[in-house]
This record gives structure tokens, sequence and C-alpha cells, in this order.
């Protein structure tokens, strides 16, 4: 009888720390994806960084990146306005 008292209280005990050892492992997954995501986020931009670096040369600074989108923003808000 005291054998199963023993076995049962040791299976809760490593219940127990199965539990909060998967806790542990959620949290340290969590700081990766967050740092993964991150480092995506600057490949991102850096990647549009050179893109447009190099459409300006490309183009010999007759197109650039602001001007463009000052362009876009005109459009649309011409066209919001028509309709």
């Amino acid at each position: 009888m005291k054998l199963n008292s023993f076995g049962a209280a040791s299976l809760l005990a490593l219940s127990l720390v199965m539990i909060s050892g998967c806790d542990q492992v959620e949290k340290s997954t969590q700081q990766v994806l967050d740092k993964a995501s991150e480092s995506a986020k600057q490949a991102i931009d850096d990647t549009q960084k050179a893109a447009e670096q190099a459409l300006s040369e490309a183009t010999q600074g007759l197109i650039s990146p602001e001007k463009k989108d000052d362009q876009e923003t005109k459009e649309s808000e011409s066209n919001t306005k028509e309709t």
C-alpha cells in the first residue's frame, strides 16, 4: 500500500516537473520566434533600401522612391475625389 502511495506521489511530482518544463520551453520558443521575426523584418528593410538605391543608380536619379510615393498618393487622392 505504501508503495502505491509513493508511486502516485512520484507520478504527480513528475507531472508537475514536466508541466513547468513545458512552460519554459514555450517561453524559450516564443523568444526565438520573436528574434527571428525581428531579423526577418530587418532583412526586408535592408533589401528594400538596397533595391531603392539600385533603382536610383540605374535611373541616374531620374526617379526617386520618395517622388514615386508622392505621385502615387496624389493619384489615389485624385481618384478618390473623382468618385
